[in-house]
Protein backbone atom coordinates (compact mmCIF):
# COMPACT_ATOMS: atom_id res chain seq x y z
CA UNK A 1 0.00 0.00 0.00
CA UNK A 2 3.13 2.00 0.99
CA UNK A 3 4.40 1.54 -2.51
CA UNK A 4 1.15 2.41 -4.21
CA UNK A 5 0.98 5.96 -2.33
CA UNK A 6 4.41 6.84 -2.92
CA UNK A 7 4.19 5.55 -6.61
CA UNK A 8 0.84 8.01 -7.10
CA UNK A 9 2.63 10.73 -5.27
CA UNK A 10 5.66 10.20 -7.73
CA UNK A 11 2.43 10.16 -10.51
CA UNK A 12 0.85 13.25 -9.29
CA UNK A 13 3.85 15.45 -8.93
CA UNK A 14 5.39 14.68 -12.29
CA UNK A 15 2.08 15.37 -13.90
CA UNK A 16 1.89 18.65 -12.14
CA UNK A 17 5.59 19.55 -13.38
CA UNK A 18 4.85 18.40 -16.61
CA UNK A 19 1.23 20.79 -16.29
CA UNK A 20 3.67 23.92 -14.67
CA UNK A 21 5.33 23.78 -17.87
CA UNK A 22 2.74 23.86 -20.55
CA UNK A 23 3.12 27.25 -22.64
CA UNK A 24 0.83 29.61 -23.58
CA UNK A 25 0.51 27.74 -26.90
CA UNK A 26 0.18 24.46 -25.34
CA UNK A 27 -2.52 25.65 -22.92
CA UNK A 28 -4.99 27.19 -25.48
CA UNK A 29 -4.42 23.58 -27.43
CA UNK A 30 -2.70 25.04 -29.72
CA UNK A 31 -4.91 27.55 -31.20
CA UNK A 32 -3.29 31.18 -29.49
CA UNK A 33 -0.06 32.90 -29.42
CA UNK A 34 1.35 34.30 -25.98
CA UNK A 35 1.01 38.58 -25.63
CA UNK A 36 4.03 40.18 -24.91
CA UNK A 37 4.20 40.00 -21.17
CA UNK A 38 2.79 36.52 -21.34
CA UNK A 39 5.94 35.67 -23.70
CA UNK A 40 8.49 37.35 -21.07
CA UNK A 41 6.65 35.71 -17.90
CA UNK A 42 7.54 32.32 -19.23
CA UNK A 43 10.99 33.16 -19.96
CA UNK A 44 11.39 35.07 -16.57
CA UNK A 45 10.04 31.06 -15.44
CA UNK A 46 13.01 29.72 -17.03
CA UNK A 47 15.79 31.74 -16.26
CA UNK A 48 14.76 31.40 -12.78
CA UNK A 49 14.64 27.62 -13.00
CA UNK A 50 18.14 26.91 -14.99
CA UNK A 51 21.39 28.63 -14.19
CA UNK A 52 21.89 27.25 -18.00
CA UNK A 53 19.18 30.04 -18.80
CA UNK A 54 19.68 33.97 -18.88
CA UNK A 55 17.35 36.24 -20.01
CA UNK A 56 18.23 39.90 -20.97
CA UNK A 57 17.36 42.76 -22.77
CA UNK A 58 19.41 44.07 -25.86
CA UNK A 59 17.96 47.15 -26.36
CA UNK A 60 14.55 49.06 -26.65
CA UNK A 61 11.81 49.52 -28.90
CA UNK A 62 10.62 52.27 -30.51
CA UNK A 63 7.61 53.05 -27.83
CA UNK A 64 10.33 51.86 -24.82
CA UNK A 65 9.21 48.44 -24.63
CA UNK A 66 12.37 46.00 -23.63
CA UNK A 67 13.76 43.75 -27.11
CA UNK A 68 14.21 40.40 -24.68
CA UNK A 69 17.10 37.84 -25.90
CA UNK A 70 17.45 34.59 -23.91
CA UNK A 71 20.78 32.88 -23.76
CA UNK A 72 21.06 29.19 -23.02
CA UNK A 73 24.13 27.88 -22.60
CA UNK A 74 25.46 24.76 -20.97
CA UNK A 75 27.60 26.65 -18.28
CA UNK A 76 25.32 29.24 -17.78
CA UNK A 77 27.89 31.70 -19.68
CA UNK A 78 26.14 34.80 -21.26
CA UNK A 79 29.46 36.92 -22.17
CA UNK A 80 30.31 35.45 -26.06
CA UNK A 81 34.12 35.24 -25.33
CA UNK A 82 33.97 32.89 -22.60
CA UNK A 83 31.33 30.78 -24.92
CA UNK A 84 34.17 30.70 -27.61
CA UNK A 85 36.89 29.82 -25.48
CA UNK A 86 34.99 26.80 -24.30
CA UNK A 87 34.91 25.78 -28.03
CA UNK A 88 31.02 26.01 -28.51
CA UNK A 89 29.81 27.06 -31.87
CA UNK A 90 26.97 30.56 -31.20
CA UNK A 91 23.33 30.28 -33.24
CA UNK A 92 21.15 33.18 -32.82
CA UNK A 93 17.31 32.39 -33.95
CA UNK A 94 14.92 35.29 -34.18
CA UNK A 95 11.08 35.25 -34.14
CA UNK A 96 8.52 37.56 -34.59
CA UNK A 97 10.64 40.25 -37.11
CA UNK A 98 6.68 39.75 -38.81
CA UNK A 99 4.94 39.30 -35.36
CA UNK A 100 1.65 38.18 -37.43
CA UNK A 101 4.27 34.83 -38.33
CA UNK A 102 4.53 33.71 -34.62
CA UNK A 103 5.71 30.33 -35.11
CA UNK A 104 9.31 30.64 -34.25
CA UNK A 105 8.40 32.40 -30.95
CA UNK A 106 6.45 29.43 -29.61
CA UNK A 107 8.51 26.44 -31.44
CA UNK A 108 11.33 28.21 -29.25
CA UNK A 109 10.18 28.95 -26.33
CA UNK A 110 8.74 24.93 -26.59
CA UNK A 111 12.67 23.54 -28.02
CA UNK A 112 14.11 25.60 -24.74
CA UNK A 113 11.72 24.16 -22.39
CA UNK A 114 12.14 20.35 -23.62
CA UNK A 115 15.93 20.80 -23.38
CA UNK A 116 16.56 23.03 -19.53
CA UNK A 117 12.86 21.18 -17.82
CA UNK A 118 12.35 18.11 -19.56
CA UNK A 119 16.37 17.17 -20.28
CA UNK A 120 15.49 16.18 -24.35
CA UNK A 121 18.04 17.01 -26.30
CA UNK A 122 19.86 18.74 -23.35
CA UNK A 123 23.33 17.06 -24.99
CA UNK A 124 23.45 19.75 -27.95
CA UNK A 125 24.05 22.48 -25.63
CA UNK A 126 28.35 20.74 -24.93
CA UNK A 127 28.86 21.75 -28.79
CA UNK A 128 26.18 24.57 -29.41
CA UNK A 129 24.93 27.29 -27.42
CA UNK A 130 22.06 28.99 -28.51
CA UNK A 131 20.78 32.67 -28.40
CA UNK A 132 17.03 33.12 -29.02
CA UNK A 133 15.01 36.58 -29.79
CA UNK A 134 11.42 35.88 -29.28
CA UNK A 135 9.82 38.59 -30.41
CA UNK A 136 12.12 41.30 -32.21
CA UNK A 137 9.12 43.66 -33.41
CA UNK A 138 7.89 43.98 -29.80
CA UNK A 139 5.81 47.13 -30.71
CA UNK A 140 4.58 45.46 -34.00
CA UNK A 141 3.92 42.51 -31.39
CA UNK A 142 1.12 44.28 -29.04
CA UNK A 143 -0.78 45.76 -32.49
CA UNK A 144 -2.61 42.52 -31.59
CA UNK A 145 -5.78 41.07 -32.99
CA UNK A 146 -7.66 38.76 -35.34
CA UNK A 147 -7.54 40.63 -38.24
CA UNK A 148 -3.64 40.77 -39.17
CA UNK A 149 -3.55 38.17 -41.43
CA UNK A 150 -5.73 37.60 -43.92
CA UNK A 151 -3.71 34.46 -45.87
CA UNK A 152 -3.02 33.10 -42.78
CA UNK A 153 -4.25 29.77 -40.96
CA UNK A 154 -4.21 30.70 -37.13
CA UNK A 155 -3.35 31.43 -34.66
CA UNK A 156 -6.26 33.71 -33.17
CA UNK A 157 -4.66 36.11 -32.64
CA UNK A 158 -1.41 37.46 -33.80
CA UNK A 159 0.41 40.79 -33.28
CA UNK A 160 1.21 43.44 -37.08
CA UNK A 161 3.74 43.25 -39.74
CA UNK A 162 5.67 46.43 -39.27
CA UNK A 163 6.98 48.50 -36.26
CA UNK A 164 5.27 51.37 -34.73
CA UNK A 165 6.62 53.69 -37.05
CA UNK A 166 5.29 51.81 -40.17
CA UNK A 167 8.44 50.12 -41.16
CA UNK A 168 9.34 46.59 -41.69
CA UNK A 169 12.44 45.63 -39.90
CA UNK A 170 12.92 43.18 -42.53
CA UNK A 171 13.72 45.70 -44.75
CA UNK A 172 16.24 47.36 -42.49
CA UNK A 173 19.28 45.27 -41.89
CA UNK A 174 21.51 47.63 -44.24
CA UNK A 175 20.07 51.22 -43.76
CA UNK A 176 19.91 50.48 -40.31
CA UNK A 177 17.01 53.41 -39.68
CA UNK A 178 15.14 51.47 -36.71
CA UNK A 179 15.91 51.68 -32.90
CA UNK A 180 15.21 48.00 -33.01
CA UNK A 181 17.23 47.18 -36.08
CA UNK A 182 20.06 49.28 -34.29
CA UNK A 183 20.01 47.24 -31.10
CA UNK A 184 20.21 43.85 -33.46
CA UNK A 185 23.45 45.01 -34.98
CA UNK A 186 24.90 46.27 -31.53
CA UNK A 187 23.73 42.58 -30.78
CA UNK A 188 24.83 40.71 -33.90
CA UNK A 189 28.38 42.86 -33.57
CA UNK A 190 29.05 41.19 -29.91
CA UNK A 191 28.04 37.93 -30.40
CA UNK A 192 29.16 37.61 -34.36
CA UNK A 193 27.12 34.21 -34.09
CA UNK A 194 28.49 31.40 -36.07
CA UNK A 195 24.85 30.15 -37.64
CA UNK A 196 21.61 32.16 -38.20
CA UNK A 197 17.64 31.58 -38.02
CA UNK A 198 15.04 33.73 -39.06
CA UNK A 199 11.41 32.43 -38.58
CA UNK A 200 8.16 33.20 -40.90
CA UNK A 201 5.39 32.73 -42.54
CA UNK A 202 5.37 32.99 -46.33
CA UNK A 203 2.06 33.62 -48.29
CA UNK A 204 1.93 33.03 -51.73
CA UNK A 205 0.59 29.75 -54.01
CA UNK A 206 -1.15 26.71 -51.91
CA UNK A 207 1.42 23.31 -51.97
CA UNK A 208 1.77 20.63 -49.89
CA UNK A 209 4.74 21.52 -48.04
CA UNK A 210 4.71 22.65 -44.62
CA UNK A 211 8.21 24.14 -44.30
CA UNK A 212 10.19 26.23 -47.60
CA UNK A 213 13.51 27.24 -46.71
CA UNK A 214 16.54 29.59 -47.94
CA UNK A 215 20.11 29.72 -47.51
CA UNK A 216 22.45 31.75 -49.70
CA UNK A 217 24.15 29.73 -52.03
CA UNK A 218 23.56 31.41 -55.18
CA UNK A 219 26.89 33.58 -55.40
CA UNK A 220 26.90 36.30 -52.52
CA UNK A 221 28.48 34.48 -49.91
CA UNK A 222 32.15 33.64 -49.40
CA UNK A 223 32.40 29.91 -51.54
CA UNK A 224 33.82 27.66 -48.58
CA UNK A 225 30.95 28.82 -46.85
CA UNK A 226 28.18 28.41 -49.47
CA UNK A 227 29.80 25.11 -50.76
CA UNK A 228 29.07 23.71 -47.39
CA UNK A 229 25.71 24.81 -46.93
CA UNK A 230 24.93 23.37 -50.47
CA UNK A 231 26.78 20.50 -49.99
CA UNK A 232 26.49 19.23 -46.06
CA UNK A 233 23.58 21.25 -44.17
CA UNK A 234 20.85 21.44 -46.96
CA UNK A 235 21.30 17.44 -47.40
CA UNK A 236 21.32 16.82 -43.93
CA UNK A 237 18.66 19.24 -43.00
CA UNK A 238 16.42 18.14 -45.49
CA UNK A 239 17.11 15.03 -44.74
CA UNK A 240 16.09 15.31 -41.14
CA UNK A 241 13.31 17.17 -41.60
CA UNK A 242 12.19 14.40 -44.24
CA UNK A 243 12.62 12.03 -41.45
CA UNK A 244 10.68 13.71 -39.03
CA UNK A 245 7.45 14.02 -41.32
CA UNK A 246 8.05 17.34 -42.78
CA UNK A 247 8.96 17.07 -46.18
CA UNK A 248 10.50 20.98 -47.39
CA UNK A 249 11.47 22.73 -50.63
CA UNK A 250 13.97 25.67 -51.14
CA UNK A 251 11.34 28.90 -50.96
CA UNK A 252 10.89 30.07 -54.36
CA UNK A 253 8.83 32.75 -56.06
CA UNK A 254 7.03 31.53 -59.32
CA UNK A 255 7.98 32.97 -62.97
CA UNK A 256 4.55 34.03 -62.95
CA UNK A 257 2.74 34.95 -59.56
CA UNK A 258 0.71 32.27 -58.14
CA UNK A 259 0.90 30.10 -60.66
CA UNK A 260 3.68 27.16 -59.92
CA UNK A 261 3.51 25.53 -63.60
CA UNK A 262 5.35 28.80 -64.68
CA UNK A 263 8.20 27.66 -63.27
CA UNK A 264 10.17 28.38 -59.72
CA UNK A 265 12.87 30.84 -59.24
CA UNK A 266 15.46 31.48 -56.72
CA UNK A 267 17.58 34.77 -56.40
CA UNK A 268 19.89 36.48 -54.34
CA UNK A 269 18.63 38.42 -51.21
CA UNK A 270 19.43 41.66 -51.11
CA UNK A 271 21.50 43.30 -47.80
CA UNK A 272 18.10 44.61 -46.31
CA UNK A 273 16.68 41.18 -45.54
CA UNK A 274 18.35 38.89 -42.74
CA UNK A 275 19.97 36.09 -44.57
CA UNK A 276 21.29 38.41 -47.33
CA UNK A 277 22.76 40.42 -44.63
CA UNK A 278 24.19 37.59 -42.29
CA UNK A 279 25.71 35.87 -45.49
CA UNK A 280 27.52 39.41 -46.22
CA UNK A 281 29.06 38.77 -42.95
CA UNK A 282 30.09 35.53 -43.51
CA UNK A 283 27.84 33.67 -41.67
CA UNK A 284 25.09 31.79 -43.20
CA UNK A 285 21.54 32.46 -42.77
CA UNK A 286 18.52 30.40 -42.72
CA UNK A 287 15.53 31.91 -43.91
CA UNK A 288 12.60 29.33 -42.69
CA UNK A 289 8.89 30.39 -44.49
CA UNK A 290 6.08 28.00 -42.82
CA UNK A 291 3.42 27.51 -45.16
CA UNK A 292 0.58 29.94 -44.09
CA UNK A 293 -2.26 27.54 -45.30
CA UNK A 294 -1.44 24.42 -42.82
CA UNK A 295 -2.80 24.72 -39.46
CA UNK A 296 -0.60 26.49 -36.95
CA UNK A 297 -0.05 23.56 -34.42
CA UNK A 298 1.89 21.77 -37.63
CA UNK A 299 4.13 24.87 -38.74
CA UNK A 300 5.01 25.50 -35.43
CA UNK A 301 5.91 21.67 -35.15
CA UNK A 302 7.82 22.29 -38.57
CA UNK A 303 9.88 25.11 -36.83
CA UNK A 304 10.64 23.41 -33.81
CA UNK A 305 11.76 20.39 -35.91
CA UNK A 306 14.29 22.68 -38.11
CA UNK A 307 15.61 24.51 -35.43
CA UNK A 308 16.42 21.23 -33.61
CA UNK A 309 17.59 19.62 -36.45
CA UNK A 310 20.10 22.62 -37.64
CA UNK A 311 21.30 22.65 -33.91
CA UNK A 312 22.15 18.67 -34.30
CA UNK A 313 23.80 19.65 -37.50
CA UNK A 314 26.20 22.39 -36.30
CA UNK A 315 26.81 20.05 -33.17
CA UNK A 316 28.24 17.48 -35.67
CA UNK A 317 30.30 19.64 -37.45
CA UNK A 318 31.33 22.45 -35.00
CA UNK A 319 35.07 22.31 -36.04
CA UNK A 320 34.18 22.23 -39.62
CA UNK A 321 31.96 25.34 -39.12
CA UNK A 322 34.28 27.06 -36.63
CA UNK A 323 37.09 26.83 -39.37
CA UNK A 324 35.47 27.58 -42.52
CA UNK A 325 34.18 31.05 -40.91
CA UNK A 326 37.62 31.91 -39.59
CA UNK A 327 39.08 31.04 -43.30
CA UNK A 328 36.09 33.52 -44.78
CA UNK A 329 36.73 36.18 -42.00
CA UNK A 330 40.63 35.58 -42.75
CA UNK A 331 39.10 36.07 -46.68
CA UNK A 332 37.98 39.29 -47.19
CA UNK A 333 41.18 40.55 -45.33
CA UNK A 334 43.67 39.40 -47.92
CA UNK A 335 44.89 41.75 -50.30
CA UNK A 336 43.16 38.92 -53.38
CA UNK A 337 39.90 39.88 -51.92
CA UNK A 338 39.80 43.20 -53.60
CA UNK A 339 41.43 42.26 -56.84
CA UNK A 340 38.70 40.44 -57.84
CA UNK A 341 35.43 42.42 -59.72
CA UNK A 342 32.80 42.23 -56.39
CA UNK A 343 29.53 41.65 -57.42
CA UNK A 344 27.14 43.93 -56.34
CA UNK A 345 23.91 43.10 -58.34
CA UNK A 346 22.78 39.58 -59.67
CA UNK A 347 20.42 38.56 -61.86
CA UNK A 348 18.91 34.74 -62.89
CA UNK A 349 19.62 33.27 -65.93
CA UNK A 350 15.96 32.70 -67.51
CA UNK A 351 17.47 30.43 -70.29
CA UNK A 352 19.19 28.10 -67.82
CA UNK A 353 16.88 25.48 -65.48
CA UNK A 354 17.00 22.02 -64.19
CA UNK A 355 13.21 19.91 -63.93
CA UNK A 356 12.71 19.15 -60.50
CA UNK A 357 9.21 17.36 -58.47
CA UNK A 358 7.34 19.90 -56.94
CA UNK A 359 4.43 18.48 -54.48
CA UNK A 360 1.51 21.44 -55.11
CA UNK A 361 -2.31 21.17 -55.15
CA UNK A 362 -3.95 20.70 -58.56
CA UNK A 363 -5.68 24.37 -59.46
CA UNK A 364 -7.24 25.72 -62.30
CA UNK A 365 -7.58 29.67 -63.35
CA UNK A 366 -11.02 31.29 -62.90
CA UNK A 367 -12.78 34.08 -64.55
CA UNK A 368 -13.83 36.71 -61.59
CA UNK A 369 -17.73 37.14 -61.81
CA UNK A 370 -16.66 40.19 -59.35
CA UNK A 371 -13.67 41.78 -60.41
CA UNK A 372 -13.29 40.82 -64.24
CA UNK A 373 -9.61 39.71 -63.20
CA UNK A 374 -8.41 35.81 -63.39
CA UNK A 375 -7.44 34.08 -60.28
CA UNK A 376 -5.88 30.59 -59.02
CA UNK A 377 -8.08 28.16 -57.57
CA UNK A 378 -6.53 25.19 -55.64
CA UNK A 379 -8.19 22.01 -55.20
CA UNK A 380 -7.70 19.80 -52.40
CA UNK A 381 -6.14 17.24 -54.74
CA UNK A 382 -2.23 16.55 -54.61
CA UNK A 383 -0.22 16.57 -57.64
CA UNK A 384 3.52 16.26 -57.88
CA UNK A 385 4.38 18.41 -60.87
CA UNK A 386 7.62 18.38 -62.92
CA UNK A 387 8.63 22.01 -63.13
CA UNK A 388 11.56 24.29 -64.25
CA UNK A 389 13.77 25.79 -61.55
CA UNK A 390 15.69 28.42 -62.25
CA UNK A 391 18.39 29.18 -59.79
CA UNK A 392 21.62 30.04 -61.36
CA UNK A 393 22.48 33.63 -60.58
CA UNK A 394 24.64 35.93 -62.47
CA UNK A 395 26.11 39.20 -61.48
CA UNK A 396 24.69 42.12 -63.32
CA UNK A 397 26.66 45.30 -61.66
CA UNK A 398 30.11 44.59 -60.09
CA UNK A 399 32.86 46.55 -58.31
CA UNK A 400 36.19 46.80 -58.57
CA UNK A 401 36.78 48.24 -54.92
CA UNK A 402 39.81 50.17 -53.85
CA UNK A 403 42.37 50.04 -50.96
CA UNK A 404 40.13 51.82 -49.33
CA UNK A 405 37.05 55.52 -49.58
CA UNK A 406 37.42 58.16 -48.05
CA UNK A 407 34.64 59.89 -46.48
CA UNK A 408 34.60 63.70 -46.18
CA UNK A 409 33.91 64.88 -42.26
CA UNK A 410 31.03 66.47 -43.00
CA UNK A 411 29.10 63.47 -43.97
CA UNK A 412 28.50 62.41 -40.35
CA UNK A 413 25.87 60.52 -41.12
CA UNK A 414 26.80 58.67 -43.37
CA UNK A 415 30.58 57.67 -40.88
CA UNK A 416 27.75 57.06 -38.63
CA UNK A 417 25.75 54.07 -40.77
CA UNK A 418 29.65 52.64 -40.69
CA UNK A 419 30.29 52.56 -37.17
CA UNK A 420 26.43 50.71 -36.83
CA UNK A 421 27.50 48.40 -39.09
CA UNK A 422 31.00 47.91 -37.22
CA UNK A 423 33.44 49.22 -39.45
CA UNK A 424 36.56 50.08 -38.56
CA UNK A 425 37.56 53.65 -39.96
CA UNK A 426 40.68 55.92 -39.31
CA UNK A 427 40.24 59.72 -38.73
CA UNK A 428 42.58 62.29 -40.71
CA UNK A 429 44.11 64.57 -37.94
CA UNK A 430 45.44 67.40 -40.34
CA UNK A 431 43.83 68.38 -44.01
CA UNK A 432 45.07 66.98 -46.65
CA UNK A 433 44.86 67.44 -50.61
CA UNK A 434 44.57 63.46 -52.21
CA UNK A 435 43.87 62.12 -55.28
CA UNK A 436 40.51 60.30 -55.26
CA UNK A 437 38.40 58.67 -58.23
CA UNK A 438 34.55 59.14 -57.18
CA UNK A 439 31.57 59.64 -59.86
CA UNK A 440 29.48 62.26 -61.77
CA UNK A 441 25.93 61.85 -61.96
CA UNK A 442 23.03 62.75 -64.34
CA UNK A 443 19.54 61.84 -64.97
CA UNK A 444 18.92 60.89 -61.79
CA UNK A 445 15.58 59.34 -60.70
CA UNK A 446 13.52 58.61 -57.79
CA UNK A 447 10.85 56.43 -56.69
CA UNK A 448 7.30 58.16 -56.72
CA UNK A 449 6.25 56.23 -54.07
CA UNK A 450 7.34 55.78 -50.50
CA UNK A 451 9.07 52.48 -49.81
CA UNK A 452 10.30 51.82 -46.24
CA UNK A 453 9.73 55.83 -45.88
CA UNK A 454 11.89 57.20 -48.14
CA UNK A 455 11.94 57.36 -52.31
CA UNK A 456 14.91 55.59 -53.13
CA UNK A 457 16.89 56.67 -56.40
CA UNK A 458 16.24 53.98 -58.62
CA UNK A 459 18.23 54.83 -61.93
CA UNK A 460 20.92 57.19 -62.98
CA UNK A 461 24.13 57.68 -64.96
CA UNK A 462 27.66 57.40 -63.58
CA UNK A 463 30.70 58.86 -65.21
CA UNK A 464 34.02 57.73 -63.19
CA UNK A 465 36.65 60.54 -62.80
CA UNK A 466 39.31 61.13 -61.08
CA UNK A 467 40.20 64.55 -59.10
CA UNK A 468 42.55 66.46 -56.80
CA UNK A 469 40.37 67.06 -53.54
CA UNK A 470 40.75 68.51 -50.13
CA UNK A 471 39.82 66.92 -46.99
CA UNK A 472 39.22 68.12 -43.41
CA UNK A 473 40.44 66.62 -40.25
CA UNK A 474 38.02 64.00 -39.05
CA UNK A 475 36.99 62.41 -42.38
CA UNK A 476 36.89 58.95 -42.49
CA UNK A 477 39.28 56.65 -43.78
CA UNK A 478 37.67 53.10 -44.73
CA UNK A 479 40.27 50.42 -45.37
CA UNK A 480 38.42 47.32 -47.80
CA UNK A 481 40.75 45.02 -45.75
CA UNK A 482 38.16 43.72 -42.78
CA UNK A 483 36.10 41.55 -41.71
CA UNK A 484 32.99 43.85 -43.02
CA UNK A 485 34.17 44.62 -46.39
CA UNK A 486 31.35 43.21 -48.66
CA UNK A 487 28.90 45.63 -46.49
CA UNK A 488 31.09 48.60 -46.89
CA UNK A 489 30.94 47.65 -50.51
CA UNK A 490 27.41 47.64 -50.68
CA UNK A 491 26.74 50.58 -48.37
CA UNK A 492 29.40 52.86 -50.25
CA UNK A 493 29.36 52.17 -54.19
CA UNK A 494 26.76 53.67 -55.93
CA UNK A 495 25.08 50.43 -57.31
CA UNK A 496 25.72 48.52 -54.11
CA UNK A 497 22.18 46.58 -53.31
CA UNK A 498 20.54 48.66 -50.92
CA UNK A 499 23.62 51.55 -51.03
CA UNK A 500 22.92 54.88 -48.85
CA UNK A 501 22.92 56.29 -52.32
CA UNK A 502 19.74 54.39 -53.26
CA UNK A 503 18.05 54.70 -49.69
CA UNK A 504 18.65 58.68 -50.37
CA UNK A 505 21.13 59.57 -47.78
CA UNK A 506 23.13 61.48 -50.02
CA UNK A 507 20.57 62.96 -51.80
CA UNK A 508 21.65 66.91 -51.42
CA UNK A 509 24.22 66.03 -53.84
CA UNK A 510 21.52 66.15 -56.40
CA UNK A 511 20.06 69.96 -55.26
CA UNK A 512 20.70 72.87 -57.39
CA UNK A 513 20.85 75.92 -54.86
CA UNK A 514 21.73 78.60 -57.06
CA UNK A 515 19.84 80.33 -59.84
CA UNK A 516 19.80 82.72 -61.96
CA UNK A 517 17.40 85.08 -63.77
CA UNK A 518 16.31 85.11 -67.06
CA UNK A 519 17.04 88.79 -67.39
CA UNK A 520 20.64 87.98 -66.56
CA UNK A 521 20.75 84.62 -68.60
CA UNK A 522 19.45 86.23 -71.75
CA UNK A 523 22.77 88.57 -72.00
CA UNK A 524 25.03 86.12 -71.14
CA UNK A 525 23.35 83.37 -74.14
CA UNK A 526 23.95 85.99 -76.45
CA UNK A 527 27.14 86.38 -75.41
CA UNK A 528 28.21 83.02 -75.23
CA UNK A 529 26.69 82.68 -78.93
CA UNK A 530 30.01 84.49 -79.92
CA UNK A 531 31.67 81.36 -79.37
CA UNK A 532 31.62 79.26 -82.37
CA UNK A 533 31.80 75.95 -81.17
CA UNK A 534 29.04 76.67 -78.46
CA UNK A 535 27.25 77.78 -81.32
CA UNK A 536 27.48 75.04 -83.25
CA UNK A 537 26.40 72.64 -80.26
CA UNK A 538 23.72 75.14 -79.67
CA UNK A 539 22.01 74.55 -83.10
CA UNK A 540 22.68 70.93 -83.10
CA UNK A 541 20.97 70.70 -79.91
CA UNK A 542 17.53 73.20 -81.12
CA UNK A 543 17.19 70.45 -83.87
CA UNK A 544 18.15 66.93 -82.64
CA UNK A 545 15.95 68.02 -79.75
CA UNK A 546 12.29 69.46 -80.04
CA UNK A 547 11.45 69.13 -76.28
CA UNK A 548 14.09 70.99 -75.52
CA UNK A 549 13.92 73.60 -78.39
CA UNK A 550 10.19 74.42 -77.39
CA UNK A 551 11.21 75.05 -73.47
CA UNK A 552 12.53 78.34 -72.84
CA UNK A 553 13.63 77.23 -69.59
CA UNK A 554 15.08 74.61 -70.57
CA UNK A 555 17.03 76.34 -72.98
CA UNK A 556 18.25 79.26 -70.70
CA UNK A 557 19.69 76.82 -68.30
CA UNK A 558 21.81 75.06 -71.07
CA UNK A 559 23.76 78.25 -71.25
CA UNK A 560 23.75 78.39 -67.36
CA UNK A 561 24.87 75.24 -67.12
CA UNK A 562 28.12 75.72 -69.54
CA UNK A 563 28.86 79.32 -67.56
CA UNK A 564 32.12 79.13 -65.12
CA UNK A 565 28.70 79.99 -62.45
CA UNK A 566 27.35 76.65 -62.60
CA UNK A 567 28.33 74.97 -59.38
CA UNK A 568 31.37 72.48 -60.00
CA UNK A 569 30.84 70.19 -57.29
CA UNK A 570 26.52 69.53 -58.08
CA UNK A 571 25.78 65.29 -58.81
CA UNK A 572 29.82 64.79 -57.55
CA UNK A 573 29.75 61.52 -55.16
CA UNK A 574 31.25 63.53 -52.31
CA UNK A 575 32.75 59.58 -50.84
CA UNK A 576 36.40 59.30 -52.76
CA UNK A 577 37.99 56.05 -53.78
CA UNK A 578 41.21 55.58 -52.86
CA UNK A 579 43.06 53.57 -54.99
CA UNK A 580 46.91 53.96 -54.89
CA UNK A 581 48.72 51.94 -51.98
CA UNK A 582 51.02 54.61 -51.11
CA UNK A 583 48.57 57.12 -50.12
CA UNK A 584 46.61 54.81 -48.09
CA UNK A 585 49.97 54.40 -46.01
CA UNK A 586 50.98 58.13 -45.96
CA UNK A 587 47.23 58.79 -44.46
CA UNK A 588 47.36 56.14 -42.00
CA UNK A 589 50.63 56.34 -40.91
CA UNK A 590 49.11 60.07 -39.06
Amino acid sequence: MRILTLLFVFVSSALFCQEDWLTHYERSGKTKTPRYEETLDFCRRLDEASGKVSLVSFGKSAQGRDLPLMIIDRDGLSDPKEIREQGRIILLVQACIHPGEAEGKDAGLLLIRDMIIHHEQELLLDHVSLIFIPIFNVDGHERFGPFNRINQNGPEEMGWRVTANNLNLNRDFLKAETPEMRAWLFLFNTWMPDFFIDTHTTDGADYQYPLTYLLEIFGNMDQGLTDWTREVFIPEMTGAMDQRGFPVFPYVDFRRWHDPRSGLVSEVAPPMLSQGYTSLRNRPGLLIETHMLKPYPVRVEATYQCILSSLEILAKNKKEVQDLIRNADESVCSPTFREKPFPLQFQVLENDSIMVPFRGFDYSLEKSTVSGGSWFKYSNTPSTFLLPYFSINVPTVDAHLPYAYIIPAEWTLVIEKLRIHDVEMKFLKTQEMIRVSTWRFSNPKWQQNPYEGRHPLVQFDLEEITEERSFRPGSAIVEVSQKSARIIAHLLEPKGNGSLLYWGYLDAIFEQKEYAENYVLEKMALEMLRDPAIKKEYEHKMRSDSVFAKNPQQILFWFYAKSPYVDQRRMIYPIGKITSKEVLKRLTDQ
